[in-house]
Parts: structure tokens; sequence; C-alpha cells
């Protein structure tokens, strides 16, 4: 039986590590924002980084380049260029922003948050699944989502399960979900984490512009 849920919807925020409460929140949006001007679409779902000018982006690779991730990307508010209104959006089209406002950007940036991604392919069975717990990966259409509704498309690719500490995510586990945990195929609920992560890495990884290839 196929999982009933195919379509990816990128990250989001289920529960977190450890016994602290989860409020599923995102930080203070008057410390993220995107940049006027920025014609890159930020999908809700899609991992972003912060830039070395004081703005946040999509993620330009798969694994974040040389970035950590600052989080998942949860929506945006920005005065419309047309209406000259506050509009809320779950993305951030590219365009459309009163160039005199900030785009105030909502993140989900708690380094101890645990999200959901749907997984692109077969993991064969549970018991194979089982021993994939605790490996890392990377996503497909890290940088790709719907711009009717605003939503990520990205899923984690199950082909690159590894011990590479460079991948970006590590499998926790799954959702035990009976109409979404056929194994062998396509869109089983997948719990993951970052590897690295920008307000929590002591590495003393920089911000700065990604690669742009691995998505």
């Amino acid at each position: 039986m196929a999982n009933r849920n195919t379509v990816g919807f990128g990250l989001k925020p289920y529960n977190k590590t450890g016994s602290n409460s989860n409020s599923t929140g995102t930080g203070n949006f008057t410390m993220y924002e995107i940049a006027n001007g920025n014609t890159n679409e930020i999908f809700k779902g899609s991992v972003v980084i912060p830039l070395s000018t004081g703005f946040i982006d999509i993620v330009g690779a798969a694994d974040g380049g040389t970035v950590a991730p600052l989080g998942v990307f949860m929506g945006c508010e920005f005065v419309s260029s047309t209406t000259g209104k506050p509009t809320w959006s779950n993305s951030w089209p590219g365009s459309g922003a009163d160039s005199a406002h900030p785009i105030k950007a909502y993140v989900a940036d708690d380094p101890n948050q645990v999200f959901v991604i749907q997984s692109d392919a077969t993991l064969t069975n549970q018991a194979t699944a089982r021993a994939s717990v605790f490996l890392n990966a990377d996503m497909i259409l890290g940088t790709s989502g719907s711009s009717a509704n605003g939503q990520s498309t990205a899923t984690l690719r199950v082909s690159t399960l590894a011990t590479t500490a460079g991948l970006m995510l590590r499998l926790m586990g799954w959702i035990e979900d009976p109409d979404n945990n056929d194994f062998s195929a396509a869109g089983v609920p997948l719990l993951v984490r970052f590897t690295t992560h920008f307000n929590a890495d002591s590495l003393g990884i920089a911000v700065g512009t990604p690669a742009t290839t691995g998505v």
C-alpha cells in the first residue's frame, strides 16, 4: 500500500530533543529580515541561512554549503508595494514589497527543534529504516516550492543516508502514521534535526553566501 501523502512539504516543526517544553515557536521577526531587492523565492518549510549583510536567505545548497543553517522559514510580513498595506505571506515571493519598509521573517530557529520531512524514495522496510536512524542525509528539491501556496516541496533524499558529517540533516526516527508508514514507498514522515546549527555551532562557521550546487 502506497503512502497517502507523497507531495513534499519541506520541514515542519514537530517536537524537541530533551524534556524541555516544545512551543514550535519562531524567532523574533525583528531579528531576521530579508533584504529588499532579494529576488530569491523563499518557501515555508525551506532552510534559511544567515548572510554577512545581516539579512537571511534561502539555503543555496542541500547541505548548506559552508554556512550552518539558521533554521526553517515559516513565513514573512511586509508592506505591499501595490496596496501599501501590511501583508502576511507563507513565502517571500521574490518581489512585491515596498522598499521603504523591512521584510520581517519568522524562522523556527531553536537548535534543539526536531522537524518532520517526507522521504523521497523507498526505505525498503521498517527494519532497514531503523538501521538508518542516527545517519545523516541531504534534501532533494531543497530550494523548490509551490508559488501557489508558498509551501516548500523539499524531501529527504534517502540515497544520501550515511555517516558523512557534512550532510545537513540527522534522521531521528519517524511518525507512527498508519496511512503513511509504507516503508517500501516514498512519503514516510521522518523525524530529523540539523547536524549543525548557526545558533549552537562552536566550530566558528561564518555567515556568508553558500555554494549554489547540490540541490
